[in-house]
């Protein structure tokens, strides 16, 4: 952590007051100490942060891999197949998919800033609930995925985020190490 802060405030535009650098430092620090928090609180095994820019721009996203989680079978002769249909039933926006051959769930929502529920900015959040293939009991994965929203910014540009995340959860392999 301590190097990605000092990178990002090396590539502070040349006219940034020198004063304010500890204050950008630190607020850097508390910033990204607050997301690893909350991942890991939310059972969160691998925090993903982009921290270069990409054309210019450092994109305002996060990606957290949480730790498998055991989740029992809605019926004891059902598979993970019933807890998916049972999940996406109580979930708005949630559809099947498939990764590497497995079926999952991922949904999509516009999550509005709510101070009082700890939610600072709105951001887009998509999320993929996906069963570890042959486990007992039966245990699933979930990546979610989510965008900043600034104000008065242009929709589309989420759209490509939330398009770009989907590609990368479309090259997801299951390992048998």
């Amino acid at each position: 952590m301590d190097r990605i802060v000092r990178k990002a405030i090396a590539q502070l535009p040349p006219g940034f007051p020198k004063d304010d650098i500890p204050k950008a430092r630190l607020k850097l620090t508390q910033e990204m100490k607050k997301v690893v928090r909350r991942a890991s609180a939310k059972g969160g095994m691998t925090l993903y942060l982009p921290t270069e820019p990409l054309h210019g721009v450092t994109l305002p996203v996060s990606i957290v891999a949480s730790e498998p989680i055991e989740i029992p079978r809605v019926r004891p002769d059902s598979g993970p197949e019933a807890v998916l249909a049972a999940l996406a039933s109580l979930t708005s926006g949630a559809e099947t998919r498939e990764l590497d051959g497995v079926a999952a769930l991922r949904s999509e929502r516009d999550v509005p800033a709510d101070k009082t529920k700890g939610v600072d900015v709105a951001h887009r959040r998509v999320e993929y609930f996906v069963p570890v293939p042959n486990s007992a009991p039966d245990r699933y994965l979930s990546f979610s995925f989510s965008a900043l929203i600034a104000p008065g910014s242009d929709p589309v540009f989420y759209d490509i985020l939330v398009e770009l995340f989907d590609a990368v959860m479309g090259t997801f392999r299951w390992s048998y190490a």
